[in-house]
């Protein structure tokens, strides 16, 4: 700190999991705080939509504006015709699903479905375990054998990466299924670099040798779980050979990765994203969190999965103002389509904890829907996004730095509440803030509804299950259940209806598509033969610090599809299908297997040469289970730029 300013950031060893030290993304963090990015007073607009033209004006006039027009969308199409669009923002208790839901509640506002992350493996880990919790970082060094499937914890979660270096040092064995050669893959025992959008033959090729070949623990499925023999026969068609040629991978690999997981004990699965971000993401998702059942690798310190845990402190949200009333629920995903043709038609959107412009799928959709001359857009947000270039009114935010905050981690099981540790930069405003005065501004408030962030603060502090609010409020964090490492199947079960794992839930199998384990093939498109995948870079968190000087945005491609292409290293490519076209320059190398290019998610407009990001190659269509984004079912082509 230096007057007043905070100069640098640094880890804390408060957390021991965290190790003292952070990420390089939020080291960076006080650019963010003191950018020329920064949003520091409310604007409204002056110039045509996308060119970022406000002017200034007070939080009186911004929020007496917003409230009006919320109100008269209401009254002229009915509170469906407002929809709150928002994600995870810093994915905390306050900044969330406070004073925000009870506002667009009471409103009868089109309800939000976050879909665009973790929806499909949430409703397969919803069926299979009712969200039991998981095994915590400081148990992978107690593993044998580790599979990290569709994660990249040296880009998103880096302080996984020193558990399973330690065990390794331990002898572990490492295996990494994920179609780049990323930089746990380099130092893992065997590599699998599945085509996009095949993990789920993968998955049900190792559970069929484990059916077939003897290796499926009996005993543990006759006791602890429901549906076993329907998953052997969805998994009975996908050998070895067949799984392998569907998913451009050696057969012989595949086989020894399944060996290797039937011989280990203790032997776990870090089961992430990456998977689930095409056509056969839920049921992928499902094959693969269903195996250390099948295998019979609970009941041992480091043996079972890994997902996210921030479930396992049982927080309902119970402090939301008001029931959810039945208004039509929109898929974020379907942005674009909305905007365009939504009935009743979307008059106002407010946008906040996002940046859909650039990370909603079929980018240019979305982009003309923001650009509606009709379309009152309120965006509200630390620093001006590609989103809030198209806003009529702009309203600044404050950062975690600058707020309270109460916050989970996913993969260890931590919950903390964080303080202000510098004023707000300009005049820039909390959530609660900002939505508790709309209540009032709209004629919504109620006596008892919490009045600003230290008042809402306290009142989700009183209302969290106990000790977990006293502990909070006491020392600032809480303490975790089962010691922060739960073992599977001995501290924690199920929490399905009978405690058992359902590995083959009826209702998912009449609502999948191809049914459930059922496979989707490639969508392929004449003239399009690239995968593209838009995985999580060292750079961003999704889209946000991605304002930031960084290195140049890159289309990564291998070195055979380069030369097919007459391409090398650094030429100016167009990256196109039907949906759009992204110029960048590209790099050539080995980290992608053919057939397959990686662009960046979270990049914003201005790191491409016409302004449009990967998004704008995504299609919007859903995932078989769970509604979740398709960003990787995109398929491509790439040539050479022709100097003009």
């Amino acid at each position: 700190m230096q007057d007043g300013r905070i100069t640098t950031i640094d880890g804390s060893n408060a957390n021991p999991v965290t190790g003292g030290y952070i990420c390089a993304k939020v080291r960076r963090f006080p650019e963010r705080l003191y950018g020329a990015d920064r949003l520091l007073y409310p604007a409204v607009r002056k110039g045509p939509k996308g060119a970022a033209s406000f002017a200034r004006v007070s939080w009186e006039e911004a929020l007496e504006l917003v409230a009006e027009r919320m109100l008269q969308a209401r009254e002229e199409w009915g509170g469906e015709s407002i929809l709150p669009y928002s994600y995870g923002g810093s994915n905390g208790l306050l900044t969330q699903d406070t004073s925000d839901a009870t506002l667009f509640r009471r409103i009868g506002a089109s309800r939000l479905a976050r879909t665009v992350c973790a929806a499909p493996t949430g409703v397969a880990n919803m069926a299979l375990y009712g969200k039991m919790p998981s095994v915590g970082y400081e148990d992978f060094p107690e593993a044998k054998l580790i599979i990290v499937w569709g994660a990249n914890p040296s880009a998103s979660g880096i302080h996984l990466v020193p558990y399973i270096r330690a065990a390794q040092r331990r002898d572990a064995r490492l295996i990494v299924v994920d179609p780049r050669t990323t930089q746990l893959a380099q130092k893992a025992d065997i590599h699998l670099p599945v085509r996009p959008g095949t993990d789920l033959p993968v998955a049900l090729a190792i559970h069929r040798y484990l059916f077939e070949a003897g290796r499926a623990d009996s005993a543990f499925l006759a006791a602890h779980t429901r549906g076993a023999e329907r998953l052997r026969e969805r998994a009975r068609p996908w050998t070895f050979e067949r799984a392998a040629e569907e998913a451009g991978i050696d057969a012989g690999s595949l086989q020894a990765v399944a060996r290797a997981y039937a011989d280990a004990s203790p032997a776990l699965i870090r089961c992430g994203w990456g998977q689930e971000r095409n056509r056969n993401g839920g049921n992928a998702s499902m094959a693969i969190l269903a195996l250390p059942a099948v295998a019979g690798k609970f009941g041992v310190r480091g043996g079972g999965y890994t997902m996210t845990n921030s479930a396992s402190w049982g927080i309902t949200r119970n402090w939301i103002g008001c029931e959810e009333p039945a208004t039509r629920l929109v898929n974020m995903n379907h942005l674009g389509r909305m905007l365009e043709d939504g009935n009743p038609p979307v008059k106002v959107l407010f946008v906040y904890n996002s940046n859909a412009a650039v990370t909603a799928p079929n980018q240019r959709k979305v982009l003309a829907g923001l650009a509606r001359e009709d379309l009152f857009t309120v965006v509200f947000d630390q620093v001006m996004t590609d989103t809030a270039r198209y806003a009529d009114v702009v309203l600044p935010a404050t950062t975690f730095l600058e707020g309270y905050e109460i916050a989970r981690s996913y993969g260890s099981i931590s919950l903390r509440l964080g303080k202000p540790v510098v004023e707000a930069a300009g005049e820039a405003r909390s959530n609660a803030e900002v939505f508790g005065e709309l209540l009032k501004r709209a004629g919504l408030w109620r006596d008892g509804d919490p009045a600003g962030e230290i008042e809402e603060m306290l009142d989700v502090l009183a209302r969290l299950p106990e000790p977990i609010g006293a502990e909070l409020r006491d020392r600032g964090a809480a303490t975790p259940p089962y010691g922060g490492r739960p073992v599977q199947f001995l501290d924690v079960w199920p929490l399905t209806r009978d405690r058992k794992v359902d590995l083959f839930p009826e209702a998912l199998d009449t609502t999948a598509p191809a049914g459930l384990y059922g496979y989707q093939p490639d969508p392929a498109t004449p003239g399009f033969p690239l995968a593209l995948v838009t995985p999580s870079s060292q750079r961003s968190i999704s889209s946000t610090l991605a304002e930031l000087p960084g290195p140049e945005v890159r289309l990564r491609m291998h070195r055979t599809d380069a030369t097919a292409r007459g391409l090398k290293d650094g030429d100016a490519v167009r990256v196109f299908n039907t949906l759009g076209e992204v110029r960048c320059n590209v790099a050539v190398g080995t980290w992608i297997p053919p057939g397959t290019v990686a662009l960046p998610k979270g990049l914003w407009r201005k790191h491409t040469a016409n302004g449009y990001t990967a998004t704008a190659l995504c299609p919007d269509t859903l995932t078989d289970l769970g509604g979740g984004a398709c960003f990787n079912d995109a398929r491509v082509q790439v040539e050479k730029l022709r100097n003009s």
